[in-house]
């Protein structure tokens, strides 16, 4: 038990450790996995399994969706592409369509890329700041 309970508490600090660009990685990283378990339930006829996952992946996206910071015109764009998986999303678990859930885990894989190429020249460029931060 101990491990598990110091697994828990590397997590808490990493969270609670990490700049707004990691959080919203972690997020992004969040819906990647949620996205995986709720595929590996439609493959297992597993309907709990995949529910509970795809709400997961929605309530992240929710959580971006109240960071984007409407300064920045790009988070508008970043807006209209959370709209579309969280709709893909509801349409996945009420088919519990395993496709519609890979269409979205590629578009959460691409906004995580893309998310780390931001993070990677915010690096090289300290002054700059982003839409969603």
């Amino acid at each position: 038990m101990p491990v598990r309970n110091g697994y828990a508490a590397y997590q808490n600090n990493k969270v609670m450790t990490a700049s707004p660009g990691e959080l919203t990685l972690m997020l992004y990283e969040g819906m990647i996995k949620f996205t995986n378990i709720a595929i590996i339930g439609v493959e297992e006829h597993d309907i709990q399994k995949a529910h509970n996952n795809i709400i997961k992946t929605e309530n992240i996206i929710s959580e971006l969706q109240s960071t984007l910071n409407y300064k920045y015109p790009v988070a508008k764009d970043f807006n209209n592409i959370y709209v579309y998986l969280k709709e893909r999303l509801v349409q996945a678990n009420f088919k519990k369509d395993k496709a519609i859930l890979e269409e979205c885990l590629e578009h959460e894989r691409t906004l995580r890329d893309t998310w780390k190429e931001v993070m990677r020249l915010s690096k090289s460029n300290p002054s700059g700041s982003t839409a969603v931060s």
